[in-house]
């Protein structure tokens, strides 16, 4: 079972790049995990309830440049569809887990300091 979802959450460790063999050829892949809170006004100030920890899977051709970009304790938004994977443990017990199968991460610009952007690519067109 699946539901369009969007959260904004932190990266918990720096995401991880892999090519994925599919019957359709090779996929690419950033996967990481986020923590999505969820932040609760408490008097004048605010606290997490009911947060969560969930595998953020995206499927991209241009995953590999973004997972270079993203590290640990980004903030970012990521809108795509939430997925309650089950899976059997290395102890043979049924598991649970929530995972997001992205459509984008957007990145969110706290704790920012810097930002360099690259040269345009410079586009060939071919001769007529």
């Amino acid at each position: 079972m699946s539901t369009t979802w969007s959260g904004e959450g932190n990266i918990g460790q720096d995401p991880e790049f892999k090519v994925v063999k599919t019957s359709n050829g090779e996929r690419t892949l950033l996967e990481c995990s986020v923590y999505f809170d969820n932040q609760v006004p408490v008097g004048d100030q605010f606290e997490d309830r009911g947060g969560f920890w969930a595998t953020v899977e995206w499927w991209h051709q241009s995953a590999e440049a973004f997972s270079k970009v993203f590290k640990k304790g980004m903030r970012v938004l990521v809108p795509g569809t939430l997925i309650m994977d089950t899976f059997q443990s290395n102890s043979g017990e049924d598991r649970a887990r929530m995972k997001v199968r992205a459509e984008r991460i957007a990145l969110l610009p706290y704790r920012i300091e810097n930002v360099t952007m690259a040269s345009p690519r410079v586009r060939e067109n071919p001769a007529h």
